[in-house]
C-alpha cells in the first residue's frame, strides 16, 4: 500500500482542515487505517484510528469530540475532518495502513508500531 497525504496548511485557532490520504492498491478496503501526528522535538503520537468497514473508530483523548475520521473504499480514500484546532494540534501528520489487521480492538491501533505502511506526512500549522 502506498499512502499519499495532502491537505495540511496555516490556519488559525479555532478554524477547520481535513486532511486527506489516498491509498494505491486493492489492499485499501480491508486495511485499519490511522493518523499519527509528530510535533517539532516530540515523538509521533496517535490521533484516531478506523476499522476497514468503519464500523469501529478510535480517537486519542484530546481530539475526541473535534476531529472526525472517515473513510471511502470505492475511492480509496482517509481523511481526516479538524474542527475547532488549537496551536497544539500543530504537527506533521501522517497517514498509516495494515492491510492484515488482526482481529482485536481497533485501540490496539494506537500504536504506531501496528501498522505496516505510512504515508510522507503533511504539515498542520494552527496559529493563535
Amino acid at each position: 500500500v502506498q499512502l499519499v497525504a495532502s491537505g495540511g496548511g496555516l490556519v488559525q485557532a479555532g478554524g477547520s482542515l481535513r486532511l486527506s490520504c489516498a491509498a494505491s492498491g486493492r489492499t485499501f478496503r480491508r486495511s485499519v487505517m490511522g493518523w499519527f501526528r509528530q510535533a517539532p522535538g516530540k515523538e509521533r503520537e496517535f490521533v484516531a484510528a478506523i476499522s476497514w468497514s468503519a464500523d469501529s473508530t478510535y480517537y486519542e483523548d484530546s481530539v475526541k469530540g473535534r476531529f472526525t475520521i472517515s473513510r471511502d473504499n470505492a475511492k480509496n480514500t482517509l481523511y481526516l475532518q479538524m474542527n475547532s484546532l488549537k496551536p497544539e494540534d500543530t504537527a506533521v501528520y501522517y497517514c498509516a495502513a495494515e492491510f492484515r489487521p488482526l482481529s482485536i480492538a481497533i485501540s490496539y491501533y494506537s500504536r504506531p508500531g501496528a501498522f505496516g505502511s505510512w504515508g510522507q506526512g503533511t504539515q498542520v500549522t494552527v496559529s493563535s
